[in-house]
């Protein structure tokens, strides 16, 4: 690292270089950034591409006190290197060190957590609107890429900032990329940037020349507002109320600058359209931004190399193979997704059934009801969404999907801890929020070739059906080749021991066995939160002394709680320990250390049977 970069500690620092260092001061981030996400692992494209917007901006707006939210969150680390955490970068995603997303606690120039899409209009309306309030004149400022776009709270967003005077500035981050190609109208429509560099040239020549005949310069005046519409993406936005600038080069700070200079000048809402390329400077990148989306560590010189060792077969993996075997078998079957195309496994499915392939952008509540609406006419929708996702859709699926009891199969990956993702990303929270909704059920399943089989039994179904997996792989089991389906609502007795029964929902099964082995204790794979097993629950309870619930999920409202009411409803009265997520927020880190800490690893469940029922392993 140069003398440059190590000399800035804070926004202060760079506000106090010459105009002139900015532009060597980019590329010192820009290299140091590749070589600390290629020794940590991270988002690495969407980076290289907010170098010098994260200059420009810190170097123009008075942050901390101007505010500025970053969608989504995971193009910020440049800013978090300019804002006084260079150091820490070693620390990235790991247990106890930076999170790779914007977070409050971690530093005052993060004035809001982002890492769900969309987001960013709002917060930053909500504080340019306080600051109002409180007569304080500071700006906000909410950077949005094209991909974010897509999704309706930004749209709601800014039709409620056009009626204020916020002293607010929307800055359309536009890569033509959200982490899988972008799609639909909305994206075409901002796709004419050469269009809108053309008229915008044409424009001022036009002027100038017309200005010498002022009924010709008039009647071009009024031709330009109904007609530049067409040509450039300036009227959506200022219809919404915005004054609309743009589009001009996201690296090139000769633009940025001056332009964020006059807009920081202007009353009103301001928007502002500038055009970046994810992984600049890096041509790896440039070249394949998906692969260099997340990578995990690499030689920068070398770039990503596929991995010589044969890794086990992932959740995600196994049910993209099961959407293409299903889909050979039935017609029907139409997979849909959020803009999760390769994260969600549906790549080969893509490629295979492209006329039976949607994805519909970042847009979750239209993707339920958009399967809800192909449902009503027959169709079989699988949609695939992560647990986390899903939570955006809740009022669809209760009331266009579930009232109407419309059968699907909703495929939720990264169910559980997530790793270095952390809290936003988590996927703890689906058991409570969906056993409560009528005609929905939900699988657990145990392993990867469960996982297919639960999915099979799943699409068989006249109703809503989620079946939730982890993220990574499973033990290893061989994963059978047909579309063979287990009974459903049932689960089974996978060791028979004695005194304690342990009741596994999903992937905690196998630590669950390897306490039971070493205490000679009872296993059920319980495979389904919701419908319970009921007959099965109640065998077991009347012929143990305690059950122990284990799930990969909160507690609170999760499973453990579903088999307590069941045990009520019996009229069984049995000790039983619920072994789960507490009541806490799940922090980022490696998944297995993270189980260990929550103490849902084998070592951890044993320890808490031994502490909460002594005499019974007497």
């Amino acid at each position: 690292m140069s003398n440059l970069l190590n000399t800035i500690n804070s926004p202060a620092d760079l506000r106090a270089l010459p105009r002139q260092q900015l532009g060597p001061l980019a590329d010192e981030l820009r290299a140091y950034l590749l070589n600390s996400v290629a020794q940590t692992g991270g988002h690495l494209s969407s980076n290289l591409g907010t170098v010098e917007l994260t200059v420009a901006l810190h170097y123009v707006f008075n942050t901390p006190y101007d505010r500025i939210v970053w969608d989504v969150g995971h193009q910020t680390y440049p800013h978090k290197i300019l804002t006084g955490r260079r150091d820490q970068m070693s620390t990235l995603r790991q247990r106890h060190g930076l999170s790779g997303f914007p977070r409050r606690s971690e530093s005052e120039f993060d004035s809001f957590g982002t890492a769900h899409s969309s987001t960013s209009i709002s917060a930053a309306l909500g504080m340019a609107m306080a600051a109002h309030q409180k007569g304080e004149p500071r700006h906000s400022i909410a950077v949005i890429g094209d991909g974010a776009m897509t999704a309706g709270m930004a749209f709601e967003a800014l039709n409620n900032a056009g009626v204020t005077n916020a002293r607010l500035l929307v800055i359309l981050n536009d890569n033509d990329m959200s982490i899988s190609p972008p799609v639909g109208a909305l994206n075409r429509y901002l796709a004419q940037l050469m269009s809108g560099r053309f008229y915008s040239a044409a424009k001022e020549v036009g002027k100038q020349v017309l200005k010498g005949a002022p009924p010709l310069f008039e009647l071009a005046k009024r031709f330009e507002e109904q007609a530049k519409g067409l040509v450039v993406p300036a009227t959506l936005f200022e219809k919404f109320g915005f004054n609309y600038i743009g589009p001009i080069d996201g690296h090139d700070l000769d633009s940025l600058i001056p332009t964020l200079q006059n807009l920081k000048n202007l009353e009103g809402p301001q928007f502002l359209h500038v055009v970046t390329k994810k992984g600049q400077g890096y041509e790896l990148a440039e070249a394949d931004p998906v692969a260099y989306h997340g990578p995990g560590k690499f030689d920068p010189a070398v770039g990503l190399v596929p991995s010589t060792t044969v890794a086990k077969t992932t959740f995600t993996q196994v049910f993209g193979q099961w959407l293409c075997d299903m889909a050979e078998h039935d017609p029907l079957l139409v997979g849909i997704t959020p803009a999760m195309r390769e994260g969600s496994g549906m790549v080969a499915f893509h490629q295979r059934f492209p006329d039976r392939y949607y994805d519909v952008g970042i847009a979750e509540q239209h993707a339920l009801t958009f399967a809800a609406g192909l449902a009503c006419e027959g169709v079989k929708p699988v949609v695939a969404i992560y647990s986390t996702f899903l939570q955006r859709a809740y009022d669809q699926v209760i009331h266009d999907v579930a009232l109407q009891k419309l059968p699907m199969v909703l495929a939720l990956d990264r169910a559980g801890i997530v790793g270095a993702d952390g809290a936003t990303h988590a996927g703890v929270f689906d058991i409570p929020f969906m056993r409560c909704i009528p005609n929905v059920s939900i699988a657990c399943p145990a392993d990867e070739n469960e996982c297919r089989q639960l999915l099979t039994t799943a699409y068989q179904q006249d109703h809503c059906v989620a079946v939730r997996y982890p993220r990574g792989a499973g033990v290893g089991v061989k994963v059978e080749t047909g579309l063979h389906a287990l009974p459903f609502g049932t689960g089974e007795i996978r060791r028979q021991g004695q005194r304690i029964a342990l009741l596994a929902f999903g992937t905690l099964l196998y630590p669950a066995l390897e306490v039971a082995e070493s205490l000679n204790l009872s296993v059920v794979n319980m495979r389904w939160a919701k419908p319970l097993d009921v007959e099965l629950l109640a065998q077991v309870a009347l012929s143990h002394d305690a059950l122990v619930t284990l799930e990969e999920g909160t507690v609170m409202g999760g499973a453990g709680s579903a088999v307590l009411e069941a045990l009520q409803v019996l009229n069984i009265q049995k000790p039983v320990l619920t072994l789960g997520i507490a009541d806490v927020f799940t922090e980022h880190g490696d998944p297995v250390k993270l189980l260990a800490e929550l103490g849902l690893d084998a070592t951890g469940i044993r320890a808490s049977i031994t502490q909460k029922f002594p005499q019974l392993l007497s």
